[in-house]
């Protein structure tokens, strides 16, 4: 289980971190955060814990900006010398909220709550499995496509494809040497055609081959701003809703 604290006082952080390795030995802690700037890079940066402790005032305002900032899916569990803010503690994914000083047996019990959810979640998801069952076996994915080159027709492996883009109602194919092709699909169709570990639909306009994205870097409200291999004419951005998938898919 890997653990996220965001915490103001590093002595705080010390203890409950303390805490969670006796309560939980096998429990990795990823990172200790002071402040809602910093939770907040980390969080577009990195992909997501399964688990966050996070007080509520930071060095540099309230934690809840965070969650403003960007979408953060995973439970949180809030602490806090203040019992004023549990409200608004449950309106951002929070599952519990424990009042400072912190106890071990308090957040024992916050633990076993997240496992015991996560727990009930797997299950639901077992008891689903019978449907993939009657599902249709995926269709295989693209190895290559055929694009008009001057007078010639040429076959392009997928392999070399950095990116697709459409503008304007035309789709483009971009190789790796920076090639451009016109090809009679949609973006749509591709993304049904292309092999998901390979390629991600990164906005309306692009889909992206992992070999292409050169950098990632946090933008505006929890986006990230790609830049890719060949370089593409205009700014790249991720939403903040496929910024974690994104991340994910980067990382796999």
């Amino acid at each position: 289980m890997k653990i996220l604290i965001i915490e103001n006082e590093q002595l705080a952080a010390d203890a409950l971190g303390a805490i969670i390795t006796r309560l939980r030995p096998e429990a990795r802690i990823v990172a200790s955060i002071g402040s809602v700037e910093e939770a907040v890079e980390w969080l577009i940066l990195h992909q997501s814990p399964d688990l966050i402790f996070c007080d509520i005032h930071l060095s540099d305002g309230s934690s809840f900006e965070i969650f403003k900032q960007v979408e953060v899916k995973c439970p949180i569990i809030f602490t806090t010398a203040y019992n004023q803010y549990a409200i608004e503690a449950f309106q951002v994914n929070s599952i519990d909220y424990l009042l400072k000083p912190l106890k071990a047996v308090e957040v024992a019990k916050a633990i076993k709550k997240h496992e015991d959810l996560k727990q009930h979640h797997v299950s639901q998801e077992i008891s689903n499995l019978h449907h993939l069952v009657q599902a249709p076996p995926p269709q295989p994915s693209r190895s290559r496509f055929l694009v008009k080159s001057g007078q010639a027709i040429k076959a392009v492996a997928v392999e070399e494809v950095s990116y697709f883009w459409a503008e304007e109602g035309v789709v483009f194919l971009v190789t790796q040497q920076g090639r451009r092709y016109i090809i009679n699909h949609t973006l749509d169709q591709l993304e049904d055609q292309l092999e998901k570990k390979a390629f991600f639909r990164a906005n309306r306009q692009l889909i992206v081959h992992i070999i292409a994205v050169q950098e990632v870097r946090p933008y505006f409200k929890g986006r990230l701003h790609l830049l890719l291999q060949p370089a593409f004419p205009t700014d790249i951005i991720v939403s903040n809703s496929k910024a974690n998938a994104f991340k994910e898919w980067l990382d796999q």
